[in-house]
């Protein structure tokens, strides 16, 4: 039986801000667009905790949001991230998002202030019944404080336009439960977890990952939904070490950030109080990226890789336990 948020299962990529010397880099972003169109992915979620959206004023969260809706051009679904733990700042966020043509809200669950569990649930029902975009329930515990429990994110699903959960507790029985309550549309919030939920019933991923390699993703998704488990086995033993070895380093978003420089993506800036890997964990990280060199084409120019990297560097910075296709350019 369809989920109700159907339309959003396979690989949704929860992408990175880009910065430049006078703030967010609009081109950069648009490359960021084109690139994931180009791999096939369903949708992208701007403004998540990996768009840095703690660090932006609220103009630029704004903005974001339209841009990415601007360049996706209705190639490729948006979920606009407008999660606040204030409920009027959400449900002005997800009012703007709707009003500049964005396909879905995903809405954190409100942290620090940590509500009640009917806290939680009348949030998201002010924000179903002010605005008519699909919304998908953020719960991530470790970074809000308090888990919004099965029971309550079941009673949710029951609003029209609730219609998705990012599962990031890391608990198979919290999503089994939300899976056997409700007919929402469960979306891995862990890159390491995707093939583990989809067994039980998730429909997807949102991804960080997927920001450097979506083919792969995509291709270990489409293997499970065709019934080609040992296919998505084999896509989940290439993915794992990549999700472990890069994300494990520190506080998400700066290894994928530091990824994305180091393949001549992104300049890899972050705004504080994010700060950039210590020169041993970069050494990791491009390590795990090299530890089996393969020719890789950048999406930007060569001459736009990192300054410290050797002419032979600039072509093998891709872990070859992925596919090569993970790029704009085509490979010659």
């Amino acid at each position: 039986m369809a989920t109700k948020g159907e339309a959003f299962a396979g690989l949704s990529v929860a992408i990175t801000t880009p910065f430049g010397a006078s703030g967010i880099d609009y081109e950069a972003l648009r490359e960021q667009v084109e690139f994931q169109i180009a791999a096939g992915t369903t949708c992208l979620c701007p403004v998540g905790t990996t768009g840095e959206c703690p660090t932006l004023s609220h103009d630029e969260h704004e903005r974001v949001i339209a841009s990415v809706v601007e360049f996706a051009a209705g190639r490729i679904k948006v979920m606009a991230g407008t999660g606040s733990n204030s409920t009027s700042e959400a449900l002005r966020l997800t009012r703007f998002a709707e009003k500049h043509g964005a396909d879905a809200a995903l809405v954190v669950a409100p942290y620090y202030n940590k509500p009640t569990q009917q806290g939680f649930y009348e949030h998201y029902k002010a924000l179903a019944e002010s605005c008519g975009l699909p919304i998908c329930v953020y719960n991530i515990p470790g970074r809000t404080a308090k888990n919004i429990e099965p029971e309550t994110i079941a009673r949710m699903g029951e609003l029209a336009n609730i219609t998705m959960v990012k599962e990031a507790t890391g608990s198979m029985d919290q999503a089994s439960q939300i899976i056997a309550l409700s007919n929402l549309t469960v979306l891995s919030g862990d890159d390491s977890l995707t093939l583990p939920l989809m067994a039980i019933g998730a429909r997807g991923v949102i991804s960080v990952v997927g920001n450097i390699v979506p083919r792969d993703v995509i291709a270990l998704v489409k293997a499970f939904a065709s019934g080609d488990l040992a296919g998505a086995q084999a896509w989940h033993r290439k993915l794992f070490p990549l999700c472990r070895d890069m994300l494990g380093l520190a506080t998400n978003p700066i290894p994928i950030k530091a990824a994305m420089r180091l393949l001549g993506r992104d300049n890899g800036q972050l705004r504080m109080p994010m700060t950039a890997l210590e020169p041993e964990l970069e050494a990791k990280l491009r390590g795990t990226l090299t530890r089996r060199p393969a020719k890789f084409v950048a999406a930007r120019p060569a001459e736009t890789a990192p300054a410290s990297a050797s002419a032979s560097d600039r072509v093998t910075y891709i872990c070859a336990a992925h596919s090569l296709t993970n790029r704009v350019v085509p490979h010659e």
